[in-house]
């Protein structure tokens, strides 16, 4: 079997092997759920209820409140306490919606069930998942409706459905492969109505090559899909890479996969599509893995807005002492200053570490060895960048492709001076950023 992939990257250690057998697994409700305003890419929701209002589940308690913004839904039936700052995954405390949950009634959410979508147009399914609040749910959490508005002017060739899940630690996606497979493919089948490309590709890594087959045995009524095999590699998964290994082309610096006629949409996203049209059910649930120093590595079935401590309270919490909580994984994730932040749509999983696995250490000189250089996916040069960057020389960090920088964290990982390369690049690409705006 020929393994399709792109230039560049690295193979850390995958610490998938306890997470990827763990079936996913309904979980019961906590007392109080905490649903971000900002949990997508753009601008909050604007909650559309009163507090001290009760909520049943599913109900939409907020609106999109702009071109760039999707709505919220209640994941149980309670009631609405009001606006509260709380942690945020992403980091400091941002608005969230407070609702105490009725235990008392705890009844599951109705579907409405379509039995065919042939004769729903290609609008009226992105308006549908438009007011599901469906956002891509491998981490961007971009709004999916607006992604399915390709520009007059672009068509699609190339829909690819990202089944790589490369992040360490993390197997929702392959737990949904696994085990959701059919309604995955259905969920394609609307992007693909949606969207008209020519080819459908559905891409899976090489160490996941029984959720290949299991996708391929549930594709008999699909016979337009095509499907590839990737090497394992990190970050293969990448919305850029990917398409560059899956078609050979490179999507421009600055541009946009439009731009090469190709379209990259998650697993799990086109689970929460299938769901939203045929079962008429909004995302206010979703598969997160829970995983490392912990007694009982999960795939949990979580309700947007529960508190990461009492996901790791169900997990039978940690073995020892907590050192680091991840939202994520461990190369792109973000370590967390509090247990209390909530899930969001776009939290993959949630990684324990010890003390012996979150160590760091003190950075040593540059040896010139250009090991990141080899490894960087975008192709820049990041012991240069981080040249300019120590010497506040920002403009020539811009010049040489700093904003580029997917902050993957592959250079960081085969620095042997233990340069923190990637978080440096985060924070010059946000000065950079700030200066800009503020000389406009």
């Amino acid at each position: 079997m020929r393994l399709l992939t792109f230039k560049g990257g690295i193979h850390p250690h995958y610490y998938k092997e306890k997470s990827k057998n763990c079936k996913i697994k309904k979980i019961a409700l906590p007392e109080f759920l905490y649903l971000h305003l900002s949990q997508h890419t753009g601008i909050p929701s604007k909650p559309i209820v009163e507090k001290g209002e009760e909520v049943k589940i599913g109900q939409k308690i907020a609106k999109e409140s702009g071109k760039l913004s999707v709505p919220l839904h209640s994941p149980a039936n309670g009631t609405y306490m009001g606006v509260v700052t709380y942690p945020h995954p992403l980091g400091g405390r941002k608005e969230a919606m407070r609702i105490k949950v009725n235990k008392e009634n705890p009844e599951p959410f109705k579907e409405k069930k379509r039995d065919k979508i042939s004769d729903i147009p290609g609008e009226k399914l992105i308006d549908i998942i438009k007011d599901s609040g469906i956002v891509g749910m491998g981490g961007a959490a971009f709004p999916t409706y607006f992604k399915l508005q390709v520009p007059p002017n672009k068509e699609i060739k190339d829909l690819i459905i990202n089944g790589i899940e490369c992040e360490p630690y993390l197997a929702s996606d392959y737990r949904l492969m696994m085990e959701r497979a059919e309604e995955i493919m259905k969920g394609v089948d609307i992007l693909r109505r949606t969207i008209k490309p020519e080819n459908v590709w559905i891409a899976i890594e090489s160490n996941k090559l029984d959720a290949l087959e299991n996708m391929k045995s549930s594709a008999s009524f699909f016979p337009w899909a095509k499907f590839v095999a990737l090497k394992t590699k990190y970050p293969q998964g990448s919305e850029k890479q990917l398409i560059e290994a899956v078609t050979g082309k490179k999507v421009p610096e600055g541009g946009l996969p439009f731009d090469v006629g190709a379209y990259v949409q998650n697993v799990g996203t086109a689970f929460a599509i299938y769901e939203a049209v045929y079962l008429s059910k909004p995302l206010f649930e979703r598969v997160v893995t829970v995983t490392g120093n912990i007694r009982h590595q999960s795939n949990f079935l979580v309700p947007i807005g529960t508190p990461f401590e009492y996901i790791i309270e169900l997990a039978e919490g940690p073995i020892g002492k907590i050192s680091k909580i991840i939202n994520g994984g461990p190369l792109m994730g973000i370590s967390q200053a509090t247990p209390e932040a909530s899930v969001t749509k776009g939290t993959t999983g949630i990684l324990i570490q010890n003390e012996k696995e979150s160590i760091s250490r003190e950075p040593a000189p540059c040896i010139r060895c250009a090991a990141c250089v080899d490894c960087c996916p975008m192709k820049l040069l990041p012991t240069e960048i981080y040249k300019y960057i120590e010497t506040d020389q920002l403009e020539r960090a811009r010049e040489l492709g700093v904003l580029s920088c997917m902050e993957c964290g592959s250079c960081s990982y085969v620095c042997p001076a233990g340069i923190p390369l990637t978080q440096q690049f985060k924070v010059a690409k946000n000065r950079i950023i700030t200066k800009t705006k503020g000389s406009k």
